[in-house]
This record gives C-alpha cells, sequence and structure tokens, in this order.
C-alpha cells in the first residue's frame, strides 16, 4: 500500500534530520498519517524532497518514539493504538513517572525548576491562542521529559521515553476531548507544586494520579467524546 500524499516537502538547509523527523512525526500525530499507514522510506523522501538518509534516521527515532513499529516482512509502519494494550501500558507508565517525579524532587534546583514553570507559562500560552492538538501533544511531552532527565536515571529514561511516546500518540487518537489540554496542564502544575514542596512521595503520587487520570479518560473516550473523569455539572434547580 503506498503512502498517502500527506507531506509537504522541506526546504534545503541546516538541521535537516531534525526536520525531517519533526515533519513526519506531525504528521502522525494530526491523523494524516493514520495508524497502521507503512512508512516507506524511498516514498517519504520522494514526497519531503529530500535523501533517504534524514528519512531512514526519523523513521528509527519514531519507532523509539513509540509513534511506529517494524512489523515483520512489512517494514515500519505507524503504530497501531489497542486498548487493552494502552490500559496495560499506563499500569506501568503510572508507577514509573511516579517514581521519576520523586527522584526529579530530589534534584530540583533553581533553573531546572525556571524550566518546568516555562513550560507551563508556554503551554498556557498555547491554550490561551487556541493552539491546536500537536502543540499540547509537543509540551506535554517536553514537560514529561524534563522530569525524566531532571530525575537523572538513564535506565529509568529508557524505559519511559517510548512508553511516553505511545502514549502521547494514543492521546490523539483516542481522546479528543476539548477539555483535554487544560486538565493535563492543571495536573503538571500540581506535579510541580509538588516538587517545590520538597516532598519526593509527595510529587511521585501526584505524577502516578495525573497517569492514573489519563488511563481512566483514554480507556473509556472515544474520538470526541467528552472526558469519562471529569465530573459532571448537576443542572440547576429551576427558579
Amino acid at each position: 500500500m503506498p503512502v498517502p500524499r500527506a507531506l509537504d516537502r522541506l526546504e534545503q538547509g541546516g538541521q535537516l534530520a531534525e526536520r525531517t523527523y519533526e515533519a513526519i512525526k506531525s504528521a502522525i500525530l494530526v491523523n494524516r498519517l493514520p495508524p497502521g499507514t507503512p512508512l516507506s522510506v524511498p516514498e517519504l523522501a520522494r514526497q519531503l524532497g529530500v535523501s533517504r538518509s534524514p528519512v531512514r534516521e526519523a523513521v528509527q527515532r519514531l519507532i523509539y518514539d513509540g509513534l511506529a513499529t517494524h512489523a515483520p516482512n512489512r517494514g515500519a509502519e505507524v503504530s497501531l493504538v489497542d486498548i487493552d494494550d494502552l490500559r496495560q501500558l499506563y499500569l506501568v507508565r503510572e508507577q514509573l513517572e511516579g517514581l521519576a517525579a520523586g527522584l526529579a524532587t530530589e534534584h530540583l534546583d533553581a533553573d531546572a525548576l525556571a524550566c518546568l514553570r516555562g513550560i507551563l507559562a508556554e503551554h498556557e500560552e498555547a491554550l490561551g491562542a487556541g493552539e491546536d492538538i500537536v502543540a499540547h501533544i509537543e509540551l506535554d511531552r517536553r514537560f514529561h521529559r524534563t522530569i525524566r532527565e531532571l530525575a537523572g536515571n538513564p535506565h529509568l529514561t529508557a524505559v519511559l521515553e517510548p512508553m511516553a511516546g505511545r502514549s502521547h500518540f494514543a492521546l490523539h487518537s483516542l481522546w479528543r476531548s476539548p477539555d483535554a489540554p487544560r486538565l493535563a496542564l492543571d495536573e503538571h502544575r500540581q506535579i510541580v507544586e509538588a516538587m517545590v514542596a520538597g516532598d519526593p512521595e509527595l510529587a511521585a503520587e501526584a505524577a502516578r494520579r495525573h497517569i492514573a487520570r489519563l488511563r481512566v479518560r483514554l480507556s473509556q473516550a472515544k474520538p470526541g467524546s467528552p472526558d469519562p473523569a471529569r465530573p459532571r455539572r448537576r443542572p440547576r434547580p429551576a427558579s
């Protein structure tokens, strides 16, 4: 099956490999390359107007990120989303993100705190400007990646990075509630507040709670459906 025309040609210049990766990743996140789409290196290179080398590198990064998989006898393709598998993945991620937040709290300094607060501020600005889901997902990824890096445990990072990639891909594929970005940002703030308090266990609990809530939302919601974890307002009594 040929790759659909989903990518615009890239201008030649510096950081071509990075821009190639970002172009393909964005096409996946906005569903221009739907789950199951084959990632043919020659075809993607043709669409982007670049050589095969940066495309090959980009596809390998996407596999590492969890946005693509390597299927036997078929090559690389955009990852499929399986609800049962996703539920199991989130159970594991819940514990590991809690561990990362607890370790990060022990290493929190002024520079790291400024970085986290900068991401929160940028996320708030993106929400105010009505940015699309790609901007939200990228800021969400940056927040969690920053905490993982601050935790300072390369083994933990190696396990969580691809797991987080698959999680964020599912976030776009399964749950498109307009409440999603705001809920995520509010929960990220709670994690940072717990870290600022200097309590690793409190931070770990805030991170676990955040992932647990995402697990509920993603496992129960359908594309375009409201968030099942959000309390519904009771109707006002008639006056």
